[in-house]
């Protein structure tokens, strides 16, 4: 990465404005599905989008669309070229890529200076297209914290298993210490029924008001549904491979309630 003056704080605050970071607070909950599809969505909608898979250690959006990219993140940071030169087009889906890349270790571990760096580098980027997505490391580590309070909106997914819930609390819990004023929305996955999304939303609200004194909305719940995992081994985004699915039909219910500010 090379050197260069860190940019001003509200430059960079203005810069990220059309930044959505998905978090989960743990794996396994579908957030680089949804951060993918979400792309995709967006795309569709005529947004210029770039998603930016935030997890070197165990990356994933590359495969998850079939992409083999010369260049990726852990080139980056190892100061091999920029973070511009690693940007690649996925022309089906309609929107551009960062990729990671697997095993290679952690953006935990890297030096403040060097995660400023990314972060204004990743800033300087952003005015290009109309949403960024921010495909956040699964954990509550302080650069996932980070890259998340450098969007203006999380999104934290959760699904109905106890873990799911009590880890996307520890990051909601986390982020808002962090930033009191931060806009954080609610994604429940997989969900056996819309009213069951409901119910699990209901237990996250709860927690969050009665411990925090805060009430994130909920922004959308996505049903559970086989065609995803057949859309991921086949290496193709659902909206391409099932288009009329419930899953595709849900994401779409929440893209726009975003466009809608809802």
């Amino acid at each position: 990465m090379t050197e260069a003056t860190m940019m001003d704080p509200e430059e960079r605050q203005q810069n990220c404005a059309n930044m959505l970071a998905v978090a989960s607070g743990k794996g396994g909950v579908g957030k680089t599905w949804l951060s993918v599809t979400l792309a995709q969505a967006l795309a569709r909608k005529a947004k210029r989008v770039l998603l930016f898979d935030g997890d070197l250690g165990l990356a994933n959006v590359d495969i998850q669309l079939g992409l083999h990219p010369h260049n990726d993140l852990a080139g980056v940071l190892e100061g091999s070229y920029a973070l511009k030169d690693a940007i690649v087009a996925h022309p089906s889906g309609g929107f551009d890529v960062i990729a990671g890349r697997s095993g290679t270790g952690s953006l935990a571990n890297l030096p403040a200076g060097r995660l400023q760096q990314l972060m204004d580098d990743l800033a300087a980027l952003a005015p290009a297209y109309d949403r960024v997505i921010l495909d956040l490391g699964a954990g509550l580590d302080r650069t996932v914290r980070q890259l998340a309070a450098l969007a203006r909106t999380s999104l934290v997914v959760a699904t109905d298993e106890p873990t799911s819930l009590t880890d996307a609390y520890a990051f909601i819990k986390l982020a808002h210490l962090q930033n009191p004023t931060a806009d954080l929305r609610i994604v429940i996955n997989m969900a056996t029924s819309p009213a069951e999304g409901e119910r699990t939303y209901a237990t996250l609200l709860k927690a969050c008001e009665s411990f925090l004194k805060i009430s994130p909305r909920l922004v959308g719940v996505i049903r559970r549904d086989a065609k995803v995992k057949d859309a991921i081994r086949h290496q193709t985004p659902i909206l391409t491979r099932h288009p009329n699915s419930q899953a595709a039909e849900d994401i779409e219910a929440l893209v726009s309630r975003l466009d809608a500010g809802n």
